[in-house]
């Protein structure tokens, strides 16, 4: 079964992403939507974390929401998809279920 995750709060305010990536099966997909795109970027004190879930997760983050929060698409860590509204409902609907962790 193919299962997307939806990640909605920061990783330096909760512990949802790290619960998300433990628990997330290889081949899942991860969207960090609102202020979870922040753990999108390099240089922060998750990119090591992140880095190693894209190897056996597909991982996504929401564009508009890294703009709404300042947030430059240059920083985003390589392998981490940036996508639109279109391919956010295109990704729950190529998903059997999706898993909002909140």
């Amino acid at each position: 079964m193919s299962l997307l995750h939806t990640v909605n709060k920061s990783p330096f305010e909760r512990n949802s992403l790290e619960s998300c990536l433990r628990l997330a099966e290889d081949g899942h997909a991860v969207l960090l939507i609102e202020d979870a795109a922040v753990a999108a970027l390099n240089g922060t004190a998750h990119t090591e974390t992140i880095k190693n879930a894209t190897g056996r997760l597909s991982m996504y983050v929401l564009g508009p929401d890294l703009d709404a929060r300042g947030l430059s698409r240059d920083r985003v860590i390589d392998g981490i998809e940036i996508v639109d509204y279109d391919r956010f409902v295109t990704l729950t609907c190529e998903h059997d279920s999706v898993q909002s962790w909140l």
